[in-house]
């Protein structure tokens, strides 16, 4: 498992190089990471990021449609669907779909798994789902959510001594703070 665990790390820095940059490429990294990495996770025990992986195989797809989607046409020149903030209406409706998740995959783990962090578990994958919804409308905020997914997930991963990946994800939460300062210059280019 080292092998795919080291490849999910070069393939997730990739990832993030072009989500900091708001590349539409980075839904390619975003479907061969989560494929690796069902299978990493499910070796560590880590059920819900086992399953969380499914969801970002899934995510991928829908957010290289909306950015495909979200792309304008003016004069001859095609415009990149825009960064934005999150509509005040939306937050409500998020926090509610996190603690729903939270709550959920942590009785299913608590009930049907053998995890032995369950709620650290389950925090990081519910917040991802928040956090990859936010991705594919491209919302400036979706940075927030990584850094306090990658923080988390950084220690998680130490404890289960998935050490290249708990390097990957303490990157990822230093770089989620440049990326969310760029995508907030990026957001006053447009």
């Amino acid at each position: 498992m080292n092998y795919l665990e080291i490849l999910g790390t070069i393939v997730g820095v990739i990832y993030l190089i072009l989500e900091y940059r708001a590349s539409i490429y980075l839904w390619i990294a975003g479907i061969v990471m989560p494929a690796i990495y069902i299978f990493v996770y499910y070796e560590a025990g880590l059920y819900a990021d086992f399953g969380i992986n499914i969801y970002y195989l899934l995510a991928a797809v829908y957010g290289l449609v909306v950015w495909k989607l979200g792309r304008t046409k003016n004069a001859d020149k095609e415009i990149e669907k825009p960064i934005t903030h999150v509509p005040g209406k939306v937050y409500a409706p998020l926090a509610l779909v996190f603690a729903i998740a939270w709550l959920g995959i942590a009785y299913v783990l608590a009930n049907y798994t053998n995890s032995d962090v369950v709620w650290l578990d389950s925090f990081t994958t519910a917040l991802s789902v928040v956090g990859m919804w936010l991705l594919a409308h491209k919302y400036v905020e979706q940075w927030l959510s990584w850094i306090a997914v990658d923080i988390v997930s950084a220690g998680l991963y130490v404890y289960k001594e998935l050490y290249f990946t708990s390097v990957l994800y303490a990157v990822y939460a230093i770089i989620a703070i440049f990326g969310y300062l760029k995508w907030k210059q990026m957001m006053k280019e447009y």
